[in-house]
């Protein structure tokens, strides 16, 4: 069985979020196991975010600005 990571990623709304949401527009294609979760900047992501996206389950975590 091959190994799927779980990734959440914790989008800048102002950049990540809007490039993820024309990439949608465009139809791009990205793996179901990407999650993304929108944030008003990536400076207001704290550890405690990630460390609870990984107690959660996540394989990884990206944060996009």
């Amino acid at each position: 069985m091959e190994f799927t990571p779980n990734i959440v990623g914790f989008a800048c709304h102002w950049c990540t979020y809007a490039a993820a949401d024309l990439a949608g527009s465009m139809r791009l294609k990205y793996p179901p196991t990407v999650k993304f979760i929108r944030v008003p900047c990536s400076g207001r992501v704290e550890v405690e975010h990630v460390l609870e996206a990984l107690a959660r389950g996540a394989d990884g975590v990206l944060v996009g600005g």
